[in-house]
């Protein structure tokens, strides 16, 4: 089984898609400041990776599917394997302080062994980072209640290459079935929100406010044996 974030046949234009260039400022933020090492899983072009070297002077490595955008990150990184995200990896035995899913997760089939594989190259105090999108996204669940559409895009919540679909609740479960305590987990990304929104918002008093987000941004570390027995 592979866990990678490509799934379409043909592999699309790096040059033309957004995705592999997006530099997720955002994100940084998340990342631990004691962090020397870093793994970005689905690292695009690199432009992240390339952020948190420049501000941080710190070692980033990448693993990267599309061998177009893999080429363009060798030249912003320290080291990028062009290949999925699985046992056959060639990581060269490190361990990394953090590893990096930024909206990644939703695009595999097996998200759970991922985060399972990733915990095998995590140091001791290592941490997993993520950004997934959140499936409750108030314009996304209007459209399907009531007016009954699910329509795929080229990009966003309903990317039509997003195999899983999360909330926060099924992203605390992801991460705790897979071996994970979460230490943060928080909405970003808010969409500016009209009436409708904030009418329903007050009706449920303020119960649907994570709705405004476009992904929620986690913070994890594997459970000690004794922590993950307390979980179940």
């Amino acid at each position: 089984m592979t866990f990678s974030p490509q799934i379409l046949l043909n592999e699309p234009d790096v040059h033309k898609e957004c995705y592999f260039h997006l530099n997720r400022q955002e994100m940084v933020p998340f990342v631990p400041m004691s962090a020397r090492f870093v793994l970005d899983v689905g690292c695009g072009a690199g432009g992240f990776g390339q952020q948190l070297k420049t501000e941080r002077g710190i070692t980033v490595w990448g693993v990267e599917s599309n061998r177009a955008a893999a080429a363009l990150a060798r030249e912003r990184l320290d080291y990028v394997a062009a290949d999925e995200f699985s046992p056959s990896v060639d990581l060269q035995g490190q361990q990394f302080d953090c590893i990096i899913f930024n909206d990644v997760l939703e695009h595999m089939y097996d998200p759970w062994t991922a985060l399972a594989f990733a915990k095998e190259h995590l140091t001791e105090a290592g941490v997993v980072v993520a950004s997934i999108p959140n499936m409750k996204l108030f314009r996304i669940m209007w459209d399907l209640l009531i007016h009954d559409e699910w329509t795929y895009t080229k990009s966003g919540v309903l990317d039509v290459t997003h195999i899983r679909f999360f909330t926060k609740k099924e992203i605390v479960r992801l991460f705790n079935g897979s071996g994970y305590l979460i230490d943060q987990i928080v909405g970003i990304n808010s969409e500016r929100q009209g009436r409708k929104f904030h009418v329903l918002n007050t009706l449920f008093r303020s119960r649907v406010s994570v709705m405004r987000y476009l992904q929620f941004a986690v913070v994890a570390r594997p459970a000690a044996k004794e922590e993950a027995e307390n979980e179940k």
